[in-house]
This record gives structure tokens, sequence and C-alpha cells, in this order.
């Protein structure tokens, strides 16, 4: 079942990576902070596939201490986010709801995508399995949120939605950096 958690973990790293570019793009274009917190997380996915990939081939020891350091690397985003967030509430212009909308929509028809894919093999490859997964279903969550606060933004003409979503991804983040570590520490104590 490796091969087959390989041949999903490589597909679903080169399907973040490819819409990290399109949504970072939007998200500098319009200034919003949930884009820009969902932009820098398909970045943060498609490099926890990408060292996923690396490490299914390595002892359950090895791969526990990966885990950990994707524990961290998980949390990346929402530092990202509170930096924008920062600058957003210090002037508070709300970003373009159509293209916030949009944009959102076609990450969370990617991410629902990987989340699909990866589902099969959660349990496959340990704690790896179960970061990629945790991190393409929180995805979803976050994706159907930033274009509910489109939706909102286009009616209320404020920054306050895209705001509220882009600390909601990084706290949505944090809780899967606690998941992701607590599996890796199970791991590790199973080893001993």
């Amino acid at each position: 079942m490796i091969t087959e958690l390989h041949r999903v973990v490589r597909i679903v790293a080169l399907l973040n990576l490819a819409y990290f570019g399109v949504e970072f793009t939007v998200a500098l274009m319009i200034g919003s902070v949930s884009l820009f917190a969902d932009s820098i997380d398909f970045l943060e996915d498609a490099s926890i596939n990408a060292l996923i990939l690396m490490a299914l081939g390595w002892s359950a020891s090895h791969r526990a201490i990966v885990s950990k350091l994707l524990a961290g690397i998980i949390l990346i985003p929402g530092l990202a986010t509170l930096w924008m967030a920062w600058q957003k509430f210090a002037l508070p212009i709300p970003p373009a709801p159509i293209p916030l909308s949009l944009t959102g929509a076609g990450a969370l028809l990617v991410n629902f995508a990987c989340a699909v894919l990866l589902l099969r093999v959660r349990h496959h490859g340990g704690s790896l399995g179960l970061a990629a997964f945790l991190s393409a279903r929180n995805d979803v969550l976050a994706n159907a949120a930033i274009v509910l606060a489109g939706l909102v933004t286009s009616y209320t003409l404020l920054a306050w939605p895209d705001l509220i979503v882009g600390l909601g991804i990084a706290i949505i983040n944090a809780g899967a950096a606690g998941e992701v570590y607590k599996a890796a520490g199970k791991e590790t104590e199973a080893r001993a």
C-alpha cells in the first residue's frame, strides 16, 4: 500500500504547488488575508507532501521525527497570517469579493480532490499519512469559509469577514499541528 500512498502524495503535492501560485497571485492583487493565509498553506502542503514522499521509505522512528518536524511546519501559515492580519487591522480595506469567492471556490475544489485521494491512504505510513490527510481536510473547511467571507464581504463591504476567516485558518492549522505531533509521539512511544 506504500506505493499507493506514494502515488497519491505525489499527485497531492503537485496540485498544492500549482494552486499556490494561483491563490498567492490573487491574494496579493486584491489584498486578501484569508487568500494569503490559504496560499501559504498550499505551499506548506506541497512541502509537507514532498517531505512525506522522501520519508516514506525511512524507518518508523525516523518517520516519527519527520512528523514532529511537519507539525512545526504546519504552524508556519498561521504565523504568516498573523503578520498579514496585523497589517490589515491597521488599514482595514476589504478585498474584492468576487475574486475572493471565485479563488476560494477553486481552492475548495483542489483541496476536496486532495482530501478524497488521501482518505483511502490516511492510515498508511503512520503519522505521515495522517498529516497529509488532516492538512487537506482542514483546507476544505477553510476554503468553504473563504467563499462565505467573499459573499459576506460583497454584502457588507467590510474587511472583517476576510480577517476573521484568515485568523480562523491559523487556528485550524494550529490544531492540526497538535494532532500530528501527538500521533508522532505515540509512534515514538510504541517503538520504545
